[in-house]
């Protein structure tokens, strides 16, 4: 069944308010949250999402990153507090290169499943 854009604009909407940080992972994190970046000064950071027609935005976060210029992130994770709630492939993988730090926006489908 369907949903009509009003119900989709709702359950996009209760979803988006559930996510409270966001992660950055050297692969794909799965179920669980796996791969996630490591080392001090590293952190989940805390994030708000929006939600417009089943799209879901974040807010711009800034991650700090431990230096290891060999490391590469390709995926985010999305967090209800201490709860993984999914997570997608980045548009572009990011480098852990100088100034060591991470600028990103995520923007991801919210579906019923």
């Amino acid at each position: 069944m369907p949903f009509t854009p009003t119900e989709v604009q709702a359950i996009a909407a209760t979803e988006a308010a559930k996510v409270t940080h966001l992660s950055l992972h050297k692969g794909n994190p799965g179920t669980t949250g796996a791969n996630e970046a490591s080392g001090a000064p590293y952190a989940r950071k805390t994030t708000t999402v929006t939600a417009v027609g089943g799209v879901g935005t974040s807010t711009e976060v800034l991650f700090d990153l431990p230096g290891h210029p060999t490391d590469e992130y390709n995926h985010f994770g999305v967090w209800a507090g201490a709860t993984f709630i999914g997570g997608n492939p980045l548009s572009s993988p990011k480098k852990d290169t100088e100034p060591f730090q991470v600028k990103l926006t995520v923007i991801f489908p919210i579906t019923a499943s």
